[in-house]
């Protein structure tokens, strides 16, 4: 069984989930077993609370833990009720840190003997048998030609949680050698606004709220602190941009391709800047996640290992 897992700074999202890349343990069972996973000794439930940036997520259990809890819930829309699985697990990372973590990410999955956890109560014994990695915001199209065709040059932008990675892909193909990762994805955005509506109208908010405000959704925030989350976010995506430029991704003589959930709530801005002069934007969040899937779909049809 394949199983594609995008492992976000602010989310984690399968084809099927996503929920916010947040753990809470518990030394004892909680009262309440639904969605919750032990795990050598130890009981977790997911929390609105987010595990805070870490460019490499292997540091510790936290994200392997998180990646049970994709599996579980995949399983589970599945009807897969067999206590003994054996999936292929598809992931990725962002074009910077491929060729430095890749083989470092499938490792962290990889386990020499089968992973025993419980979730909702049922027993698993789990296999990953092989691990597939591949460069963010490239998955998401690369097996969509149409997306990227009659393009020489194209720029890939995929606004994330906590990073904004962009690549440039050369008549179709990534060129590693001009990719980059920022650290300014939505999450160092909300918390600016958070702070900032907190200081001028005393109100606490969060992700939500802003997400409300930037997607039009009903709300009864007062309209002043809307106003100041929508200039923040207009502030904001206009320093993604100058930052690209800095960086040589001229996005006014280049056409770029947008990715991603926080590429979605910053469209408005982005294509109204002065700094863009042609952007496209693909409206599924789960873009890059269904890209892992199809890609390592691929793969392991014509006999491929590990990328």
């Amino acid at each position: 069984m394949l199983i594609a897992v995008d492992h976000g700074n602010y989310s984690i999202k399968t084809p099927n989930f996503s929920f916010v890349a947040g753990l809470a343990e518990h030394t004892v069972p909680p009262p309440i077993l639904d969605d919750c996973i032990e795990y050598d000794g130890r009981y977790w439930t997911l929390s609105e609370s987010r595990i805070f940036y870490m460019r490499d997520k292997t540091q510790d259990d936290r994200y392997f833990i998180l990646t049970l809890f994709a599996i579980a819930k995949e399983l589970e829309k599945k009807r897969y009720t067999s206590p003994v699985v054996s999936v292929d697990l598809a992931v990725g990372l962002p074009p910077e840190h491929y060729g430095v973590l890749k083989e470092c990410f499938a490792a962290y999955f990889k386990r020499e003997k089968p992973v025993r956890f419980s979730y909702k109560g049922r027993q698993i014994m789990l296999s990953i048998n092989r691990v597939l990695v591949f460069p963010q915001a490239y998955a998401a199209v690369a097996l969509d030609s149409s997306s990227t065709i009659g393009y020489s040059r194209l720029f890939l932008i995929d606004i994330g949680g906590y990073t904004t990675d962009v690549l440039l892909l050369r008549n179709g193909k990534p060129d590693l050698q001009y990719c980059r990762s920022l650290e300014c994805g939505i999450i160092t955005m909300n918390n600016e606004i958070i702070r900032k509506i907190n200081t001028l109208h005393d109100l606490h908010i969060d992700d939500e709220h802003i997400s409300a405000v930037l997607l039009g959704e009903d709300t009864i925030l007062p309209m002043d602190a809307q106003d100041t989350i929508r200039s923040a976010t207009k502030v904001h995506a206009g320093n993604i941009l100058n930052q690209l430029r800095e960086l040589q991704f001229d996005l006014r003589s280049t056409p770029a391709m947008f990715i991603g959930g926080g590429s979605l709530l910053l469209r408005s801005y982005i294509e109204s800047s002065p700094l863009v002069a042609k952007a496209e934007f693909v409206s599924s969040p789960s873009a890059n996640v269904c890209g892992y899937e199809k890609l390592a779909g691929s793969i392991l049809n014509q006999g491929g290992h590990t990328s």
